[in-house]
């Protein structure tokens, strides 16, 4: 990624754990939307093939560290070269034109980071709904955003804040906290996709009813490893 007031190096930094299929159709897609661009995986101990599926792109770098997105995502950032970090999910995928809005976003000083809309990778009405609803309620300047939409930053200011707090979940809502009162967040009304697959899983009724009582829980301070154990029904390790 090349600023428009000075060269500065994009690094896309993706925790992944069993995510091979979606790291296949994912890094070609990065490469062609990305070119030059330092493309780094962050995996959590996976056993589904993901880090052969890595070695076939030789553009990515592959790392191993104990599982937990904010570990995995830290981990990365000290890996990476660039001088804005992009974090991304491995079943999310950026829209054309999000290397220029990201470029343009930035040639602001006063802009610390940023991140996009969000869309689901399903035409049925009822997700259409949803996209709908959490683009309200979480996707505005002044509300709060969640990791699924693709959170980019300065490293300088990422370092400053050292990176994203080590919890089993809800990291990136206190992230986008914290990064607020370090300057403007940009909002950029173009889409990431992002997949549907707990929905389809689960049930879109209990999988919605599920997100919101987290939220609730999370508001109400509940630990993030009892809110952890609920939302993915198993604890996450603390080392």
């Amino acid at each position: 990624m090349t600023n428009p007031d000075n060269k500065e190096m994009l690094s896309i930094i993706i925790p992944a754990v069993n995510e091979a299929h979606n790291l296949r159709r994912l890094l070609p897609d990065l490469s062609k939307k990305f070119p030059g661009a330092e493309v780094i995986v962050v995996d959590g101990g996976s056993i589904d093939g993901s880090p052969q599926v890595v070695q076939q792109f030789p553009f990515a770098r592959f790392f191993e560290t104990p599982r937990g997105r904010a570990r995995q995502m830290n981990a990365g950032a000290r890996e990476a070269r660039g001088e804005i970090l992009l974090f991304l999910h491995a079943d999310t995928s950026l829209p054309n034109g999000a290397l220029e809005a990201i470029q343009k976003a930035l040639a602001d000083p006063q802009v610390v980071g940023g991140r996009f809309e969000i869309e689901l990778d399903s035409s049925r009405p009822i997700f259409q709904a949803i996209a709908y609803f959490l683009n309200l309620l979480r996707s505005r300047p002044d509300l709060i955003a969640t990791g699924d939409q693709a959170v980019f930053v300065r490293r300088k200011i990422f370092s400053a804040m050292d990176g994203y707090p080590e919890i089993p979940l809800m990291e990136d809502v206190e992230f986008i906290k914290n990064l607020k009162r370090r300057g403007n967040i940009a909002y950029l009304p173009i889409p990431a996709t992002t997949s549907t697959r707990k929905w389809e899983r689960e049930g879109v009724l209990q999988t919605t009813l599920l997100m919101l009582t987290v939220w609730l829980l999370h508001f109400i301070r509940v630990s993030p490893a009892r809110l952890h154990q609920l939302y993915y029904g198993y604890t996450l390790p603390t080392k």
